[in-house]
């Protein structure tokens, strides 16, 4: 089944492509959502006008990420947590504490967002990549002190 997308989707596109994906998953989950149109020839000569306002989205979308990339880069993320000898962590931090610290602070980030490896489990600072955009990464400063 061919549709057009309304939104960016990761593993299928950008705005305004027409992708074909299985008929199942566009009518449980893109259509219903709103992330896609059906790829009829009503809709596509639509599309022509769409994608005018899909780049105005589009980039005040980009605008809106480079935006929260400025705030998160100008923001320390100051963690602590209970440490045994050598600075090894009891438990440890992953992306969801990250995500609760960066809410409390009044920036709504997703914790799927927050690209870690794995998860932090000693005492010290570490650069965080923060895939915000699929164009605009940030690198979030995470500092894990002792409790």
């Amino acid at each position: 089944m061919k549709v057009i997308l309304k939104e960016n989707i990761e593993t299928l596109g950008q705005i305004g492509d027409i992708v074909k994906v299985a008929p199942g998953y566009a009518r449980n989950y893109l259509l219903p959502k709103g992330f896609a149109i059906e790829a009829t020839e009503k809709n596509a000569k639509a599309l022509e006008h769409a994608k005018r306002q899909m780049a105005y989205k589009k980039n005040k979308t980009l605008e809106a990420a480079r935006n929260l990339v400025a705030k998160l880069e100008a923001l320390t993320v100051q963690l602590s947590h209970q440490s045994g000898e050598e600075g090894k962590l009891f438990g440890s931090v992953t992306n969801m504490e990250i995500a609760a610290f960066l809410k409390n602070n009044g920036l709504e980030i997703d914790r799927k967002k927050i690209v870690l490896a794995e998860p932090i489990k000693h005492l010290g600072e570490y650069s965080v990549p923060v895939k915000i955009h699929p164009e605009v990464s940030a690198t979030l400063k995470v500092t894990v002190v002792a409790a």
